[in-house]
């Protein structure tokens, strides 16, 4: 199994990344309580079969710029894109930015491939300076994952420069959010499975008498 997230904090450290941890570390928590599995190890994260990866997107602002004029995705980029893509759960967390999700945030997945994200297990997240953005969650970024037919969360989790430091809400929000992910990874729907029908076959599905 494996857990991938998505990070566009533009700082070094980033409140964005902060809280992709605390979201990395919660979920992988959950899957291991659903398999009853009592050691954790986050960090190079291995619970049971969960691999982690985390894909800051600052690293791949300019493979990403390059993608839009070119056409083609660096080695980088392609890497991150690949790691999206095979994932069996996906965490996306942004910045607020003039109250919808960061620039760098929509590029990244406007260069995916838009059927990779079909039936993926996703908990979208952000961070701001004021509680007043948190509906940014619910008016841009989960219509953006519902568009790509991803498979959202109940929980977003939004966390305002106040909720740091605070245990009134935020861890609550938090293992709430990555429990309904781990269920999400644990009993997801298998990919669609199209197959290619032979033109004979058609011909003859044509021709048979009723």
């Amino acid at each position: 199994m494996k857990l991938v997230a998505v990070s566009a904090g533009l700082t070094q450290p980033s409140s964005t990344r902060l809280l992709t941890d605390r979201l990395v570390e919660a979920t992988v928590r959950a899957v291991g309580d659903e398999v009853n599995v009592e050691e954790v190890n986050v960090g190079e994260v291995n619970v049971e079969e969960v691999e982690v990866e985390v894909v800051e997107l600052r690293d791949l602002a300019t493979d990403i710029a390059n993608n839009f004029v070119t056409g083609f995705a660096g080695r980088a980029l392609r890497a991150a894109q690949e790691a999206v893509t095979s994932a069996d759960g996906l965490i996306a967390v942004t910045p607020i930015f003039t109250a919808s999700y960061s620039g760098l945030f929509k590029s990244f997945f406007d260069v995916l491939d838009p059927e990779s994200l079909e039936a993926k297990p996703t908990l979208i997240a952000a961070t701001g300076g004021t509680p007043r953005h948190s509906l940014a969650l619910e008016h841009a970024l989960r219509p953006m994952f519902a568009y790509l037919h991803a498979v959202v969360a109940p929980t977003a989790v939004y966390a305002a420069a106040e909720d740091w430091g605070n245990d009134d809400g935020l861890p609550d929000r938090v293992r709430r959010a990555a429990t309904e992910l781990a269920g999400l990874m644990r009993h997801r729907a298998p990919a669609r499975e199209e197959r290619l029908v032979p033109f004979a076959e058609q011909l003859a599905a044509l021709t048979r008498e009723p």
